[in-house]
């Protein structure tokens, strides 16, 4: 069976997830491209607040969700409810004072939670695949281990099996770096103006 010429977009405002949008809006045109946005108890509402003004740059309209409850237990630095700042450094300084595995930064499993909601929305709404903006810097050191190419590839047939075959997943920059995102998006003219890549608030982002 082909695959249904629609896409869910998981889109936050930020950098990798406009990039996203604008490749799947070129593939498939923007009546055919759900942005989903999801609130899930982060410290700051920036990134949807980016969200919005880049859907109206794009002229389309996005749908919201909010998981905040399904991280009530978790401590991860980025959470409304945590004790831990937020780390100044890089994923590597981090990774060099800590050690490797996952940082402080790291929603437990939310990308599993996210791409989930959106392949329950792809089907509702007849859209075949479902795209995120996951690239290697994210995944280097296992920094966030539902950014690597093995969970990708993993939750692309576990989608695609529980979807009966009618939804598939796509991370178009799984295999690039930031640079890379970022060159991709100059062809593909993204307002990076308007994007919001930070996970504190602000005047301006820090990233």
């Amino acid at each position: 069976m082909a695959q249904k010429q629609k896409a869910v977009v998981l889109f936050s405002g930020g950098v990798d997830s406009t990039t996203c949008l604008a490749l799947a809006i070129e593939r498939f045109g923007k009546d055919n491209v759900v942005p989903l946005s999801i609130q899930y108890g982060q410290k700051h509402s920036k990134e949807l607040q980016a969200a919005a003004s880049i859907l109206g740059y794009y002229g389309i309209e996005g749908k919201t969700m909010d998981v905040t409850k399904l991280f009530a237990f978790s401590n991860c630095s980025l959470l409304a409810q945590s004790t831990e700042e937020i780390p100044q450094g890089s994923y590597k300084e981090q990774q060099e004072s800590e050690g490797e595995g996952t940082v402080s930064t790291y929603v437990p499993f939310r990308n599993g939670l996210f791409l989930s909601a959106a392949a329950s929305l792809a089907l509702s709404l007849d859209c075949g695949y479902i795209y995120y903006g996951a690239h290697s810097d994210d995944a280097a050191g296992n920094a966030y281990p539902d950014c690597t190419e093995h969970f990708y590839k993993s939750m692309g047939d576990a989608i695609f099996e529980g979807s009966g075959k009618e939804c598939s997943l796509e991370a178009p920059f799984i295999n690039h770096n930031k640079a890379d995102v970022v060159k991709e998006g100059l062809r593909l003219g993204v307002p990076y103006h308007l994007t919001w890549s930070c996970y504190e608030g602000g005047d301006k982002p820090c990233g």
